[in-house]
This record gives structure tokens, C-alpha cells and sequence, in this order.
């Protein structure tokens, strides 16, 4: 497995690169600033990214690294343990997270283990990330219980509104009133609780459809 640590310190990434790239699992090692993370692949294509978040944040850069190849798992270093930092790295995709006070032995270890295709925590990271699942689990039930409350006519002037179709179209597509199609979007907006006709279908359907003219803010 090939590693790149990525940390604004010189000392600090050179001296975790030599030591990574001493470990059996590595088949190669490189160290990086911060500003030159991405840059770095095109010579040298890890398989795990070492990103040390200690001295500001880094959740845009796993963004730009997960995005730039999905196939690369982020470490992050230097993570306080607060919902709010774990929660943020989680969702922009990093797989391994060591926290302030970690040892030099347990930080190679999680490495390790990313670069096995695990995803090591500490309990109280994973406290966190299942309280996050069990609320999206929640939410989601809630969703479900909500667009199964929708009439079949409601749910057809969804699909319409999901075709980025006016209410003017839609009126005329089911050949009833104006005034009753906003009524029926009206009450699709109030059962799914959102404001937004992209947001209706996105709750229903999981997707947000790229029609501008369901973005338009229901008054």
C-alpha cells in the first residue's frame, strides 16, 4: 500500500512518511504540505492519505481527495472528539480518525488498518457515528411514513413535478383546474414538511431533479 501524509509541518510528515515507509504493509511512502495534496498524485497515486488537521480544518481537502479518486482512504489526525469535527470528516468521507493524545504506536496502527480496508475508532467516535445512523434512520422512516401518506393524485403531480413540469402544464396534462393543482402541491409540501418542490421529490425519490423550476420557493 502506498501512503502520502499530508501536514503543513516539515519536520512531522517527513518523519511519519520514513516510518510508514518502514512499516511491512507499505510498499511506499511520500510527504506533502497541505497545498500541494492534491498536486502530489500525479506523480505519486496513493492508496491512503494521512492528513493532519491539527492546526485548521481539512474537511474541504477530503472532500477534493475523495472526489479526485474514490478509491483512496483518508486518515485524519489531530481530530478533537466533538460530534460536530467527527461528524464533518465522516461525511466528507474520510475512513480512519486519530484523536488528539494518540500514541505513535495506535496512529500507525490505524493506518494500518485503513490500508486493510478497515475503519478503526476510538468507542467514542463510534458513539457518535451511530447516533448519527440511528437519526437518518429515523428520518428516513419519517419520510416514508409521510410519502405514504400522499393521495395517488398527489403522488401523480409529483412525478409530474419530478419532469420539472409548471402548474400550468399540469393542469392542463390531468385536465383539471389550476387553482386544484395548487392545492394538491399545497398539500404535498405540507405532508412532506419542506417548502421546496425539489425537495418534495428528493424526499420521495431520493434525488434532486435539476429543473430550476423546482427550486422555486413555495409562498
Amino acid at each position: 500500500m502506498r501512503v502520502l501524509v499530508i501536514d503543513d509541518s516539515r519536520p512531522n510528515r517527513e518523519a511519519l512518511a520514513q516510518l510508514l515507509a518502514a512499516e511491512a504493509w507499505t510498499t511506499g511512502a511520500a510527504a506533502v504540505d497541505r497545498r500541494h495534496a492534491l498536486d502530489q498524485p500525479r506523480t505519486f497515486t496513493p492508496d491512503v492519505s494521512v492528513l493532519s488537521v491539527a492546526d485548521g480544518d481539512g474537511v474541504s481537502i477530503v472532500r477534493l481527495i475523495v472526489a479526485a479518486d474514490p478509491d483512496v482512504r483518508v486518515v485524519v489526525v489531530g481530530l478533537d472528539e466533538s460530534d460536530a469535527a467527527v461528524l464533518a470528516y465522516a461525511e466528507a468521507g474520510a475512513a480512519g480518525f486519530v484523536m488528539h493524545g494518540t500514541s505513535l504506536a495506535d496512529l500507525l496502527e490505524i493506518v494500518g488498518s485503513v490500508a486493510r480496508g478497515e475503519s478503526p475508532c476510538s468507542p467514542r467516535v463510534a458513539a457518535t457515528l451511530l447516533r448519527r445512523l440511528a437519526q437518518l434512520g429515523a428520518e428516513h422512516n419519517g419520510y416514508d411514513r409521510a410519502a405514504a401518506s400522499l393521495t395517488a393524485r398527489e403522488r401523480e403531480i409529483l412525478e409530474l413535478l419530478a419532469q420539472g413540469r409548471s402548474n400550468k402544464e399540469i393542469a392542463g396534462t390531468l385536465r383539471i383546474e389550476l387553482r386544484t393543482v395548487k392545492n394538491h402541491v399545497h398539500n404535498i409540501l405540507t405532508k412532506l414538511r419542506v417548502n421546496r418542490r425539489g425537495e418534495a421529490v428528493a424526499r420521495v425519490w431520493g434525488t434532486r431533479p435539476a429543473s430550476p423550476q423546482l427550486d422555486l420557493k413555495v409562498h
